[in-house]
């Protein structure tokens, strides 16, 4: 989401181009070959850098997997930010990303949020031309509950391998929700219960966008509980001789249900502060990823 420079209308600059490149190459030195991108990043703009960069780079193309998202627009004119998940608009989304990504293929094509007014049907008829057209090679969600997934995937002809949600030590709704049945906070959790367990039993990849939570565990943190964490997690990082980014990081890939980041990051020194997360097992035990846990909600478990 941090290519391409600023959210207006401005041109894309030769500057962001080389932003772009110095960003995909800090990801390529320390292992990381899958670029996740949507089409209303930067207006477009993200997705035409990371094209530019493709372009001039001879052979990059064949060493990545590209991933982008479709189904927001955003506000334009008197017209408010809405989803649109109608079949003709998500081709006509593809075929631009194709044209600003400067590919012929897009490996994963994600829907990038659930659209009340889709039909299935009309989304799956979509879908599978683009697929067998060469297009789009594999489909996913993003911000979805098992219900829809499921919803969607009985009249889809081919499986959806990932849904995309955000998930962080500070974003934990995914993990309270598990081992907050019976109780009554569960009430206070949105998270749709069941949608985890219904990934894994599918075989569907869960992402985790926000992975870093903004760096409130490894920069400014705006609360005591958010201090106490960041703390442990620099304590952590120096017993482990590593970063307190890969700690974040650690916390969600230690997690049986094999959770892949997303780190959306654009600066080359944050990108290369997870290096360990791409490149090592996760070196938490038991205890130390419930200390983590427990001591970024604030409270001891039910």
């Amino acid at each position: 989401m941090g290519l391409g420079g600023s959210w207006d209308a401005e041109p894309l600059a030769a500057a962001d181009i080389d932003a772009a490149e110095a960003a995909i190459q800090a990801a390529l030195e320390i292992g990381i070959t899958t670029f996740d991108h949507a089409d209303i990043y930067r207006r477009g703009k993200a997705e035409a850098a990371f094209g530019e960069v493709l372009a001039r780079t001879s052979g990059l193309r064949e060493r990545i997997v590209l991933q982008t998202k479709c189904g927001i627009r955003q506000a334009e004119g008197d017209r408010p930010g809405i989803y649109d998940l109608r079949g003709d608009s998500i081709v006509r989304r593809v075929e631009e990303s194709l044209a600003r990504l400067r590919t012929d293929v897009i490996d994963v094509l994600l829907l990038h949020r659930p659209d009340p007014l889709a039909d299935p049907e009309d989304v799956a008829k979509a879908l599978m031309s683009l697929h067998e057209q060469g297009l789009v090679r594999r489909f996913g969600v993003s911000n979805m509950s098992a219900a829809q997934i499921a919803y969607l995937q009985a009249h889809l002809g081919v499986p959806l391998v990932a849904n995309q949600l955000e998930m962080s030590l500070h974003r934990r709704d995914w993990c309270e929700a598990g081992v907050l049945v019976n109780t009554a906070e569960a009430a206070s959790i949105g998270f749709p219960l069941g949608t985890i367990e219904h990934c894994r039993a599918n075989g569907i990849s869960l992402q985790a966008w926000g992975p870093l939570a903004r760096g409130r565990f490894t920069g400014g943190q705006e609360t005591p509980t958010e201090r106490a964490t960041a703390e442990l997690v620099a304590a952590l990082a120096e017993e482990k001789g590593t970063t307190p980014e890969t700690i974040v990081l650690w916390w969600l890939q230690r997690h049986p249900a094999s959770i892949a980041p997303v780190i959306g990051s654009a600066k080359p020194e944050r990108i290369r502060a997870c290096r360990d997360a791409a490149q090592r097992e996760p070196d938490l035990t038991h205890e130390e990823w419930y200390r983590l846990w427990i001591t970024a909600r604030g409270a001891a478990l039910p």
